[in-house]
């Protein structure tokens, strides 16, 4: 964990450790940080149904970052599946569209993880709502890394029942 305080009397401060593991996904604390807003207490909380796993950080109560895994119809691309994420334009891609990203989002299918009994494909999201950093690079970053651990871990095994 990396915890972060700024001194000097007039400026907001994060008064609390910023995680390195999300939910059981490791992430680049140093990357996270700018994205979460200042305050006392940060919360990591899990939300699982079949198919999806959220993973909410609220600052002081309110959502700043929420990352997903989820379990969606194979054979489509990033492009497709970002569309019920978000209403956002992403504009900007990579590995030829298999990363999508803003300033605030990023959006990543695993080359894996495959289901073959229901035919879908996992795919990822990182999400920042709370802060007034944008860095479409750092979210590039993020979601690059935090794709390549889903598909390392337990995860790509197949959606939850």
């Amino acid at each position: 964990m990396l915890t972060v305080v700024a001194c000097g009397s007039d400026e907001e401060s994060r008064d609390y450790s910023v995680p390195d593991v999300l939910c059981g996904t490791r992430v680049d604390a140093e990357e996270l940080t700018p994205f979460l807003p200042p305050g006392k207490r940060i919360a990591v909380e899990p939300d699982v149904s079949p198919g999806t796993a959220w993973c909410d950080v609220s600052v002081d109560g309110k959502l700043a970052v929420r990352t997903v895994k989820t379990w969606w119809q194979g054979g489509r691309d990033t492009a497709y599946f970002l569309r019920s994420q978000t209403l956002k334009e992403m504009t900007e891609s990579a590995a030829r569209g298999r990363f999508v990203y803003s300033g605030t989002q990023a959006f990543g299918k695993t080359k894996a993880c495959v289901d073959e009994k229901y035919g879908q494909e996992l795919y990822t999201g990182f999400q920042a709502f709370d802060s007034d950093h944008e860095d479409a690079e750092a979210m590039k970053r993020l979601i690059v890394s935090f794709t390549e651990r889903v598909e390392r871990s337990d995860a790509c095994d197949g959606p939850s029942e």
